[in-house]
C-alpha cells in the first residue's frame, strides 16, 4: 500500500482570496514504511507575501521570485502523488489549497476521499487533548528541534513518524498469532489473535465456606428462584 505523507505552506488561510501555495514537501510511504523518495517544490505565489506568512515559514519575495509558478509543477506533483492515499495534517486545509491551484491550472483535482487527515485521527485518540503536530511530537517522543520556522518537507518526514505512532507504531500490521503451541509469536496476520485453551485450569477463587454460604442462601429461597425455573 502506497501513501504519500504531505504538507504545504502558503501565503495566507484562503485561496478564494487570493493566496497560494509556495511550498510542497511529501515523503513517500509502502506499507508503512518510508521508501525515501520525496518530493519538494517551492512555488512563485505571484503575488506578495503578508508579513503574517513570512514569520510563519520565512519564504520571502526575493527568495520565491525566481520560483516557478504552479502550473509549469503540478504535473510533476500529480504523477508524484498518483492514487496514493494523502496523509495530512487538517487535510481539509491543504486539500482546499491544493485543488483551488489544481483548478486554476485545469489539472485533475484531488478527490477529498484520498486524503487521511492525521488531526481528525489524533482527536479521535487523545479527545480533549492538544493536537497540533508540536504536542503529538511531544507524546510520543520525536524529535522535531529542528522546526524553528514550518517547512513543508521538513514537516512532512516529522508528519510520517507522527502518523506510523497514531496508527499503532512503526509495524502498524504486525500482530500476535498462535503459532502451534502455547506461546504467540510476532507474526503478519490478517486475523485478529486470541490466546490458546489453558492446559490446567485456573483454581476457583472461591472458598468452601463462601460455596456452603452461597448453597444455603439458594436454598433459602425455594423452588420460586428465577434460577430454579426451567428455561
Amino acid at each position: 500500500m502506497r501513501e504519500i505523507v504531505l504538507d504545504t505552506e502558503t501565503t495566507g488561510f484562503e485561496p478564494d482570496q487570493g493566496d497560494r501555495i509556495v511550498e510542497i514537501g511529501a515523503v513517500e510511504l509502502f506499507n508503512h514504511v518510508p521508501t525515501g523518495k520525496t518530493y519538494h517544490q517551492y512555488i512563485n505565489p505571484e503575488r506578495s507575501m503578508p508579513q503574517g506568512a513570512f514569520e510563519v515559514h520565512g519564504l520571502g519575495d526575493d527568495f520565491l521570485a525566481d520560483k516557478p509558478v504552479f502550473k509549469d509543477v503540478g504535473r510533476a506533483f500529480l504523477d508524484f502523488v498518483g492514487d496514493a492515499k494523502l496523509v495530512i495534517h487538517n487535510a481539509a486545509f491543504d486539500m482546499k489549497f491544493l485543488n483551488a491551484e489544481l483548478g486554476w491550472a485545469n489539472m485533475r483535482l484531488l478527490p477529498m476521499d484520498q486524503a487521511i487527515d492525521t488531526l481528525m485521527i489524533a482527536r479521535r485518540r487523545f479527545p480533549g487533548s492538544p493536537a497540533s503536530l508540536d504536542a503529538l511530537c511531544r507524546r510520543f517522543s520525536i524529535d522535531n528541534s529542528a522546526r524553528t520556522l514550518h517547512g513543508a518537507l521538513l514537516d512532512s518526514e516529522i508528519l510520517a513518524e507522527v502518523y506510523l505512532e497514531l496508527i499503532g507504531g512503526r509495524q502498524p500490521d504486525f500482530m500476535l498469532q498462535e503459532n502451534g503451541n502455547d506461546s504467540g509469536s510476532v507474526a503478519v496476520s490478517g486475523q485478529r489473535w486470541t490466546p490458546p485453551p489453558r492446559p490446567n485450569p485456573l483454581p476457583s477463587r472461591l472458598s468452601e465456606t463462601e460455596k456452603a454460604a452461597h448453597d444455603s442462601f439458594v436454598a433459602a429461597l425455594g423452588d420460586g428462584a428465577i434460577w430454579a425455573k426451567p428455561a
